[in-house]
């Protein structure tokens, strides 16, 4: 696996530009949902079993983190602000290459081992995020 930067060839999907709108344009939508006043989605798995989802307080987690209460972000959902912490630091280096038609940054080269560890890494962050949260049921 490899770090490189290199301009984009033409016809090269964006993933700068896109991931950055998508991510700005979601949390343009959920700011406005929530200052109208509509409802929030309730977890069908928690309703029906009374235990957390993998992704149970990702949305109490995702609104306490828009207010900086980073502490409360983290107690309701780890991996949803490092996930959350990880966007934004993402859409501060899409800002930058766009707006300075700088290189991209790219991951390639990747050997089969290499995958092998990123998804079972993958799969551990949220099977203990996961534990985390069904250790922690009582606040739901």
């Amino acid at each position: 696996m490899r770090l490189v930067r290199r301009r984009l060839s033409p016809g090269e999907f964006d993933h700068e530009l896109v991931w950055l709108v998508i991510s700005v344009t979601a949390f343009a939508v959920g700011a406005v949902w929530l200052r109208l006043g509509l409802p929030t989605m309730r977890c069908p798995f928690l309703a029906m079993s009374g235990y957390p989802c993998l992704t149970c307080g990702a949305t109490r987690c995702a609104i306490a983190f828009a207010h900086a209460d980073f502490g409360a972000a983290l107690a309701w959902n780890p991996l949803a602000t490092i996930a959350l912490s990880s966007l934004v630091a993402f859409d501060v280096y899409a800002l930058v290459v766009l707006a300075g038609r700088l290189p991209r940054a790219r991951v390639v080269d990747w050997t089969q081992r290499e995958k092998i560890f990123a998804r079972v890494l993958a799969v551990s962050l949220l099977l203990l995020n996961w534990a985390y949260l069904l250790s922690h049921h009582t606040r739901y």
